[in-house]
């Protein structure tokens, strides 16, 4: 049955692990209703083919974008591959708002985007629009946005409890150290040697190492925070879990500021942010709590070193880290409450 007032959504690439989670979240939105479904390879198939769990809910055949009829859509996220979007949005009509969950619009200086990513930016001018989709921080800008480039997930995830402290100068800029680890779901769906089960189960690496393209990423938005360019060192790990993603930070507090006082400063921060929440004092915050959901944990310790703190930071790394930031920030460009559609409780266990 069609919703009444119902925002006419497209997703491209829906036959990734990003696009299926759309789908799953966007059913149950009261004020979307879904038109499009593109996937090139897969197209002509109905997306119960390639995801079972969504048989028997009538959603439109997988087609490619071509073949999209955008006079009938308000809305697109678009899922596809790094590389690959900046072409296809440079293409859409301008009566759609975009939400893009690839990297392809996060960076805002195309020639760091090229130094990282190994090619020309190839949509400069649609970068020049583009809004840095991290709701806490960027509500307003968001708001007005027809363009917004959805952060990463291990992004999300260190800059949430670490912009608020910078901001009030209470760590310092130049002694960062973020120490993430990622469920597997995050390499995406395609074909990899290094996802293979066999690569991944019993055993955890890191990947990445001092070239991750999060790291300038991360760089962008907390040297916003402090009003000057600053480097931290970053490194990601793959651990054999489906989904999930926990980033140990690291940091020197300024003299005379305590554990105590960047708990109660993040306290403070996001006492009305829904997505957000600070775990109690002592309890260190595990993935499953957040599985399934677009919420971020966030807890603070003491080190035994004098002068230093502890953050932990879990997200969903296919929901706040991907997906459900997707649907918060296009909640945010149509008038809609925040929570809409993403009011969901942890799977545990």
């Amino acid at each position: 049955m069609a919703k009444a007032d119902a925002i006419r959504v497209a997703i491209l690439g829906a036959s990734g692990y990003t696009g299926a989670e759309l789908l799953r979240v966007l059913l149950r939105h009261p004020r979307v209703r879904i038109v499009a479904l593109t996937a090139d390879r897969k197209a002509g198939e109905g997306i119960e083919a390639v995801f079972p769990q969504f048989i028997g809910l009538g959603l439109p055949k997988l087609v490619t974008i071509k073949e999209v009829d955008w006079s009938g859509v308000d809305a697109v996220f678009c899922a596809l591959p790094h590389g690959t979007t900046q072409e296809v949005i440079a293409g859409l009509p301008e009566h759609l708002k975009i939400v893009d969950l690839s990297a392809d619009f996060r960076l805002r200086d195309t020639a760091e985007y090229a130094k990282w990513y190994g090619h020309e930016h190839r949509a400069p001018k649609l970068q020049e629009e583009a809004v840095y989709g991290l709701t806490e921080v960027y509500r307003s800008a968001v708001a007005k946005a027809r363009l917004v480039a959805n952060p990463g997930c291990y992004p999300t995830s260190a800059q949430l409890p670490l912009i608020p402290l910078l901001a009030a100068d209470q760590i310092d800029p130049d002694d960062i150290v973020i120490d993430a680890k990622s469920g597997v779901s995050g390499a995406g769906r395609a074909l990899k040697e290094g996802s293979l089960y066999c690569e991944v189960a019993e055993g955890i690496h890191a990947y990445g190492v001092a070239s991750h393209r999060h790291g300038p990423e991360i760089e962008q938005i907390l040297s916003e925070a402090v009003g000057r360019q600053i480097a931290i060192s970053f490194t990601p790990h793959l651990m054999p879990m489906n989904r999930g993603m926990l980033s140990s930070i690291y940091v020197r507090m300024r003299p005379g500021v305590s554990a105590d006082d960047l708990r109660a400063s993040l306290v403070e921060r996001y006492k009305d942010e829904p997505f957000v929440q600070i775990v109690p004092q002592g309890v260190s915050p595990q993935t499953r709590h957040v599985r399934g959901t677009n919420s971020c944990h966030i807890g603070v310790f003491a080190d035994r070193v004098k002068g230093r703190a502890m953050l932990f930071s879990v997200i969903d790394n296919l929901m706040k880290g991907a997906s459900g930031q997707a649907i918060q920030n296009f909640n945010v460009m149509f008038g809609l409450p925040e929570t809409t559609g993403l009011d969901q409780i942890a799977l545990f266990p």
